[in-house]
Parts: structure tokens; C-alpha cells; sequence
């Protein structure tokens, strides 16, 4: 007598699914309980806001794979003071080959010789070198698409849930007065910077985001491009800006988030 038995096979995506909302939900009551911004977490954890968005309302389709998944939640719990990694182990993910169902009876009667082993073997050596492969492509895009610019390494991880202000950005652009600046130069447009306080700094040069980032005191950095530099400053007061290295001059207020756009001059002027 056939018995017709399917061996179950786990729905992860399912499991996703209602999984993701109660994390997200978890990470955004305790963020807030901190009184934390989002923007401050994309800063600090160096992933994009829109992510963290998506992570925080259990939206698994606006997301990458699950085991990049795992890894935001990892680092997102660890700077709330949370356990990422027993936070980041609620969220499934499975292994790379699938379970397929077979009956008992066709698993019964299914004769495995060493040819088949062998073939077996083949398929999950490339299974693993296929895999390996794109994790790595995927890593030098990301790394790529960042830039050759760090952030501050200097910033401790938080132990205890009570500690955040020490550790996450303190100035961050919210709302900012803009100023355009028109540089005389043939070429290229150069913004030096030099910061007598921390800040937070982003450069945007000819449209690409070439830094974005917590500056130490005393940093003195130089960028380029060859039609615009916008300039954004989360302590406007502790930032001297020379351009095309002329006279530095501080940004603004104490505190204050101020932009400014260097552009270079129209070939007809």
C-alpha cells in the first residue's frame, strides 16, 4: 500500500512576513523611548535611511535579501544597546538550496549510485562558489557607490540602552539656509574645509555624494569638482570653508545647519 506522505517544507518568506513588523516595531519603540532620530541611525550604522524606514514597518518587499536583512537588524538593535544578534536570529532566512518535496514512496524507491553523489557534490560546490561570488560583487558595488571617503572611526558602540548622545551625531541637517557661491576658475572647483568644532559634513560634487559623515576637530579636508560643490554642515559654526584656496571663512552659527552650492561659471560668462 502507497503512502503518500509530502515531507513539510518551512515558508520563509511567510515567516518573514510576520516577523519583520514585530522586530521593526520593537526598534522603532525603543528608538523613540531614546528620543532618536531615524536620520541619526542612517548615519551612525551607515545604512540608508529609506532602509531603516522599511526595516522599521515590516515592508520584506522594499528590502534586500534576507541575509543582508539579518545584518541591518544586527546593527540597528546593536546601536539602540540592544542584542543584535539574538534580535537579528528571530528573522529566517534559509539555506541556499531549497528542500524539495518527494513522497515516501518515490524517496523509497529513488537508488542513489556514486555518479549521482558525485553530481550532487558539483551542484553545491557551485552553489557555494556562485553565491560567494555575489556576496563579493555586491559588497565592492555598496563600497563603490559610498566612496572612497570614511566616517570618524573613533565612535564607540553603546553598551547600556540609557547611553546615545555620545554616540550618535549630534548635528544632523533637518531644515538649512542655502547660499550659492559662483567661482571664477577655468577648471575645476575646490572647497576646502577646516573644522575647529565636530560636525556633521556632507559634499555633493557634480551630483554624486563624495562624503557624508561625523568630522573630528581639526580636520582639514579638500574636495573638487568640475561644475558644482554643495556643501551641508550640521555645525555651521565650527566650519571654515575657503574656496579655490582663498580666505576661509566660517559657515555660520554655532549649531546651525547652513548649505552652501559652489558652482563654477558658465563657459559664456
Amino acid at each position: 500500500m502507497n503512502k503518500n506522505k509530502n515531507i513539510a517544507i518551512r515558508n520563509y518568506d511567510q515567516e518573514r512576513a510576520e516577523k519583520l513588523p514585530i522586530i521593526g516595531a520593537k526598534l522603532r519603540q525603543v528608538r523613540e523611548e531614546l528620543e532618536i532620530s531615524l536620520e541619526e541611525v542612517a548615519i551612525y550604522t551607515k545604512i540608508r535611511y529609506k532602509l531603516l524606514q522599511a526595516l522599521e514597518e515590516g515592508k520584506v518587499e522594499q528590502l534586500p535579501e534576507p541575509v543582508y536583512v539579518q545584518g541591518f537588524i544586527r546593527r540597528y538593535a546593536d546601536a539602540l544597546g540592544l542584542d543584535g544578534a539574538a534580535l537579528a536570529a528571530e528573522y529566517p532566512i534559509e539555506n541556499q538550496m531549497r528542500l524539495i518535496k518527494l513522497s515516501w514512496i518515490g524517496l523509497s524507491s529513488l537508488q542513489l549510485r556514486p555518479i549521482h553523489l558525485y553530481a550532487m557534490y558539483v551542484l553545491l560546490v557551485i552553489f557555494a562558489v556562485n553565491g560567494l561570488s555575489y556576496m563579493l560583487n555586491r559588497t565592492a558595488t555598496q563600497a563603490h557607490n559610498l566612496g572612497s571617503e570614511h566616517t570618524n572611526p573613533n565612535i564607540s558602540v553603546p553598551a547600556e540602552t540609557q547611553s546615545k548622545s555620545s554616540q550618535i551625531a549630534s548635528s544632523k541637517p533637518i531644515s538649512s539656509s542655502t547660499a550659492t557661491t559662483t567661482v571664477h576658475s577655468n577648471r575645476t572647483v575646490r572647497v576646502g574645509l577646516t573644522l575647529k568644532a565636530q560636525s556633521w559634513i556632507q559634499i555633493i560634487a557634480d551630483g554624486k555624494i563624495q562624503f557624508e559623515g561625523e568630522l573630528p576637530e581639526g580636520t582639514q579636508r579638500t574636495w573638487e569638482a568640475k561644475e558644482q560643490l554643495i556643501v551641508r554642515a550640521g555645525n555651521a559654526g565650527g566650519v571654515m570653508m575657503a574656496i579655490n584656496d582663498g580666505t576661509a571663512k566660517q559657515m555660520g552659527e554655532p549649531g546651525q545647519v547652513e548649505e552652501v552650492t559652489v558652482k563654477a561659471p558658465s563657459p559664456k560668462s
